[in-house]
């Protein structure tokens, strides 16, 4: 018997060395992240980047309509359809292209070319030409026309104009503008209470990506009908969600972050403390300061699907900047930001018509966020 408890009693300090020596691991075996420069929006990259706007925003054709016919009389060109925003290849780009033109004159006064670009933006925002593109989305056959990927830049145009404070221009711009961002608005408030389900696809109906910019406009301009509406339709959607596939991404064709959009749309619609707990079920892998993510990789910039994924950078950036915002143990997510804007900035201007009729305003807006 003395024997067996000898021998248990050997097994047992032979096991509590081996527990020790788990517990410690060394130095060398933690994975390390590159740190990499981080992109910076000055006044030279604001000349570089308003070039494409400039450039597309009275480019008719090539032009995707993306329209319903009734008959033949509706059978018209694009800037007769669309006289304020019929370039940059369709409805959406042309808008976000006009965004980015504001964007930039607000942030930089001495931007080169001010003076045509303020003009431009009158002559394509005026009321006349607002009025056209009010009777179109109020035709009988096109009133779901660009929902929601297209309402939700014109409202980040219109939070643009609303928040430039000081600026004659804007405020005509604004004015201008109004009855096309009302009625965008009317279309959310009746369409967001009939939706059961989110649209979760990393292109142009992604749900969580339309609800973000209507919101960002909604707490801007006070609007607190619209803000409710998406507060509460964000929490149907997604409060419940776990384990968000972030390994799937991206897809052939994503220029948007699924599961990052969505993560950043929580964290505009829960509290702080809600929001924690939220992305740790979500996206656990975040928490890592060792989480590192390869971009996506562009095989044919000339290809305007392929080209798609020098989006997906961009929205990752932005996305992963927005969750980072605030809380500190998320801020090592900045740098895996840093890492995409800088794979894709280099290469949208002087690139294909492809990337560059959309791609400038992705760019600008994921610089914006590393400010923030």
């Amino acid at each position: 018997m003395g024997k067996i408890y000898a021998l248990l009693l050997v097994l047992l300090v032979l096991s509590c060395g081996n527990v020790e020596e788990k517990e410690v691991l060394p130095v060398s075996t933690l994975k390390k992240v590159e740190l990499v420069e981080r992109p910076v929006l000055n006044l030279n990259q604001a000349n570089r980047l308003s070039q494409l706007p400039l450039h597309c925003m009275d480019t008719e054709y090539p032009n995707k309509l993306g329209q319903t016919i009734g008959g033949a009389s509706d059978l018209k060109t694009p800037k007769e359809l669309h006289p304020a925003f019929y370039g940059c290849f369709d409805w959406h780009s042309a808008v976000h292209g006009h965004w980015s033109l504001v964007s930039l004159l607000k942030q930089f006064p001495n931007l080169e070319r001010k003076d045509e670009i303020q003009q431009k933006l009158l002559q394509n925002i005026s009321k006349e030409n607002i009025a056209q593109e009010l009777l179109y989305f109020e035709g009988q056959y096109n009133a779901s026309f660009e929902r929601a990927y297209g309402w939700a830049w014109l409202l980040k145009l219109a939070e643009e104009l609303h928040t430039w404070n000081g600026s004659v221009v804007a405020e005509e711009l604004e004015v201008n503008l109004q009855p096309l961002t009302d009625l965008i608005v009317r279309k959310y408030l009746e369409f967001l209470p009939k939706l059961n389900y989110p649209i979760r696809v990393g292109e142009h109906s992604n749900t969580a990506f339309g609800l973000s910019f209507a919101y960002d406009y909604a707490v801007a301009v006070g609007h607190d009908e619209l803000r409710v509406l998406i507060e509460n339709r964000a929490k149907d959607f997604y409060n419940d969600d776990q384990d968000c596939p972030i390994e799937w991404e991206p897809s052939g064709f994503d220029f948007l972050s699924p599961c990052l959009e969505e993560a950043a749309l929580m964290k505009r619609v829960l509290s702080v403390e809600d929001f924690k707990v939220w992305i740790g079920g979500f996206l656990p892998e975040l928490s890592d300061e060792s989480f590192d993510w390869s971009v996506g990789e562009v095989s044919d910039r000339t290809d305007g699907k392929l080209v798609h994924l020098d989006g997906v950078n961009f929205s990752r950036a932005w996305s992963l900047n927005y969750v980072a915002k605030g809380l500190s143990e998320y801020q090592h997510l900045q740098n895996l930001a840093n890492k995409h804007i800088n794979y894709s900035l280099p290469s949208i201007v002087g690139d294909s018509y492809e990337g560059g009729h959309w791609l400038g305003s992705f760019a600008i807006y994921a610089l914006n966020s590393v400010k923030e």
